[in-house]
Parts: structure tokens; C-alpha cells; sequence
């Protein structure tokens, strides 16, 4: 019997994301994750090495590459639309949960539970506490996007750029992690690859 997981969800790329916005450069689905993948997988390891924690690197990075994988049935809803009313959040997560189970019904029952362990977090107190450092990386991710179309000359990005600032200092307030990674890391972005080999 042939399974379409797989072959579903490498339709990533196919998704784009910030629709409701003029993009200098379109971004989509499969390189967002790849995105919040890294920087999820590099939250646990500042919190490990700096902050004594015991975070699941390697898990955080794996939730993040599917983290919004349900996006390949819903589409990218705009933040502001998402966000609109608490009604229309609800909705949303309910939308969210069903293309998600419909993501996982692609594959054989004796693996489906371990997916959906990845899919949606929900099983163990440790898998919520790293949903939140893939939530941090996914506002960091999009405040990348932010900084780099103003770098381009996008004036488009400018007030999305202030409200993901304040929404990452309002879900990050107890994890130091994230400041590090603003103050060490997120100064390199938009610049060009000469400026950014000048810094090694």
C-alpha cells in the first residue's frame, strides 16, 4: 500500500507565506521551517549551555521543520486575520487540528502515533515546553523576514516588524534564551554575504 505523507508534506515549498504583504523576495513554507528548525534548535542549546537547562535540542529542531505542516492544507492565514477575534482564533485552531489529523491519516497506523507526538506537542510536559522555544523561533523567524525586506528597501514590513517585536518580548518575557540570541546573532541579518564574511 503507498502512503502520501511524505509526498504531501514536501509541498511545502509550494506554500507561501506573508500573502497580504508586497514581498522583495517571496518566502515559503519549506524554508520558514528550516528557519525556525535552526534557530528552535539553537534556543535549547543557549538554554542548556548558559542556563543549565535539559532541552531537547535535536526535538525542538524537528518540531520546528513541522511545526506548521497543517499549513499545506489550510494555506498561510495572515496574522492579522488569525488573530482578528478570539472567534475566529478558535476556528482556526479547530481548522489546524483537522488537517492535521488528515496530514497523519497519509500514513501507516503503527507510525502515525509517533507523528502526531511530532504534530502537535501536546503529549508530555516536555514536549509543551518545547513547543514554546518553537513558537519563540517561529516570532524570531518572522522578524528575520521583517529585517531583511526593510534591508531591501520594503517599507511594506515596517509596522510588522514593531508588533513581532512586541509580541516576542510578551511570549518570551521567561526565556532568556531569546535575548541572547537577539543580541548575538540577529545583528548579522540582512547584511550582505560580504559584510557577513568580514565578521568571521
Amino acid at each position: 500500500m503507498s502512503y502520501p505523507f511524505f509526498a504531501t508534506v514536501s509541498r511545502m515549498k509550494y506554500i507561501h507565506r506573508w500573502a497580504l504583504m508586497r514581498n522583495s523576495r517571496p518566502e515559503d513554507l519549506s524554508e520558514h521551517s528550516l528557519e525556525v528548525a535552526m534557530i528552535a534548535h539553537a534556543l535549547c542549546l543557549i538554554g542548556n549551555v548558559r542556563f543549565g537547562k535539559h532541552l531537547d535540542a535535536g526535538r525542538a529542531a524537528l518540531m520546528g521543520i513541522y511545526h506548521d505542516a497543517s499549513e499545506i492544507i489550510t494555506g498561510d492565514m495572515p496574522t492579522p486575520v488569525k488573530y482578528f477575534s478570539n472567534e475566529i482564533r478558535t476556528a482556526y485552531k479547530d481548522v489546524e487540528s483537522l488537517a492535521e489529523n488528515r496530514l497523519l491519516s497519509g500514513l501507516p497506523d503503527d507510525l502515525r502515533d509517533a507523528y502526531a507526538q511530532i504534530l502537535k506537542a501536546e503529549y508530555s510536559e516536555e514536549d509543551r515546553e518545547l513547543r514554546r522555544y518553537v513558537k519563540a523561533a517561529d516570532k524570531l523567524s518572522a522578524l528575520i523576514k521583517c529585517i531583511e525586506e526593510e534591508r531591501a528597501g520594503n517599507t511594506e514590513f515596517q509596522i510588522a516588524a514593531r508588533t513581532t517585536r512586541d509580541s516576542i518580548e510578551e511570549i518570551c518575557a521567561d526565556m532568556p534564551e531569546v535575548p541572547v540570541f537577539m543580541e548575538e546573532f540577529l545583528p548579522s541579518y540582512g547584511k550582505t554575504l560580504d559584510e557577513l564574511l568580514t565578521e568571521v
